[in-house]
């Protein structure tokens, strides 16, 4: 008897179950849904918590502009100021019990009160209006033309002060990263002994930035400053000289310009060596001093 014969599946099938299975594997099978990625929450900054105290509601200082007096008194009776909102001229006055500092707006019975100054300052309240309207208003004030007093303006001050400390800061920074021979001119033109160590000449240079940032930094890269140290070295080295009242070269004995009396010859050659007809001694004198070097 003959056994059972297995069959085997027809060859088509085969392959179709044989390209699934790769695809499986692979990764590649039945595809799966796309999931878009959530945008991630940006965080919100810590943020400083502040109250700045409102000016309106702060007092007032006023400062007497010149002056050494320890009490100043100021008119307060008979004072005539140009009122702004009406562009008239009209009689000011301060009575304390009074709303307003004009005389023609204050009752019969107004007493005039005194406007005193201790120690070159007065500070005004928030509760007195009557007074801050009145200095306000007053032709002594600086605001107005005056020249007695002023208000103190602290933002005005702080911004002063912060500017001189930037510039002092500069000015430091410059003579820390120069080298010595582009500050040499500069120190030169600032009257600093340059026949010393170069720390030295720096120390110099700082405590004159530190004491007058502006006249530090209007002498750096002033070209009549690196005139003036090319003509003084030239001096120095004996490239040129001044002889009978007049700048001569040394070699030649060539006048270069003549000095008229009573001023200085390294200056007057600074001045001439920046005009058009002295600019090619400029350029000799700035060749042999780098050939000197």
């Amino acid at each position: 008897m003959r056994g059972r014969e297995i069959l085997s599946p027809p060859l088509p099938f085969l392959i179709k179950y044989y390209i699934m299975e790769k695809q499986v594997k692979r990764g590649t099978g039945t595809p799966q849904k796309k999931t878009t990625p959530q945008k991630a929450t940006p965080q919100k900054k810590a943020t400083f918590k502040r109250v700045i105290p409102n000016e309106t509601n702060m007092p007032k200082t006023y400062e007497v502009i010149s002056g050494n007096n320890f009490i100043l008194k100021i008119s307060s009776k008979n004072v005539r100021a140009i009122d702004p909102s009406s562009g008239r001229v009209r009689a000011l006055r301060y009575c304390p019990l009074e709303d307003s500092p004009w005389k023609d707006e204050q009752s019969g019975l107004a007493q005039i009160g005194s406007v005193m100054f201790e120690n070159k300052f007065l500070t005004v309240y928030p509760d007195q209006p009557n007074l801050i309207s009145f200095l306000e208003h007053h032709p002594d004030n600086h605001k107005n033309g005056g020249r007695l007093f002023k208000l103190v303006n602290k933002e005005e001050t702080f911004e002063e002060d912060i500017e001189s400390e930037f510039k002092i800061s500069d000015a430091i920074s410059i003579i820390k990263a120069r080298p010595i021979d582009e500050l040499l001119p500069v120190a030169l033109a600032l009257n600093i002994n340059t026949n010393q160590k170069d720390l030295a000449i720096k120390h110099s240079l700082i405590k004159i930035a530190k004491s007058n940032p502006d006249k530090f930094l209007s002498t750096l890269d002033s070209p009549m400053v690196n005139a003036r140290s090319v003509v003084s070295q030239s001096i120095d080295f004996q490239i040129i000289e001044d002889r009978n009242g007049a700048v001569v070269w040394f070699d030649t004995g060539k006048m270069i310009a003549s000095i008229p009396v009573g001023q200085d010859a390294v200056e007057v050659l600074t001045r001439f060596v920046m005009t058009d007809k002295g600019a090619t001694v400029l350029s000799e004198l700035e060749r042999q001093l780098e050939a000197i070097a």
